[in-house]
């Protein structure tokens, strides 16, 4: 029964909770940037909103470069801290302005990624990751 209520965690246990939390968020966003990315590479006409006065293939870029780029360096824990920063824009851009006016349904989802990038912005990737060997060069 104490365990249900037990507070203090182990690097260890801290670290494999990171090592999940990046593969999970990283795997899911993944869904959402492939078929984006399929979408350019496609070669057919680009439907996609231009933001911030940046045209649409412009928008879609960074889009892709932020949902599948940025997606697996983080899933692999490399430059995560920074890695996040780009998919933590996508969901601001997503949430404030592509569905600004939309019901809290639609930004429901960009909140929920937005709040799982934020503990891998403070936290970093964890012991099981790249940036450790990284950070050993």
């Amino acid at each position: 029964m104490n365990k249900i209520f037990k507070t203090d965690y182990s690097p260890s246990q801290v670290d494999a909770v990171l090592l999940v939390l990046r593969a999970a968020v990283a795997a899911l966003m993944l869904t959402h940037g492939i078929p984006k990315l399929q979408m350019l590479l496609s070669g057919g006409e680009i439907q996609f909103p231009g933001v911030m006065g940046l045209s649409p293939g412009f928008s879609l870029f960074l889009t892709i470069f932020a949902e599948v780029v940025c997606s697996i360096f983080i899933f692999f824990g490399v430059v995560t801290r920074l890695a996040v920063i780009a998919p933590m824009i996508t969901m601001l851009v997503a949430v404030f302005m592509i569905h600004g006016n939309d019901p809290f349904i639609n930004k429901e989802l960009g909140l929920l990624y937005l709040s799982l990038y934020l503990p891998l912005l403070i936290l970093g990737s964890g012991k099981y990751s790249f940036d450790l060997v990284l950070k050993s060069i």
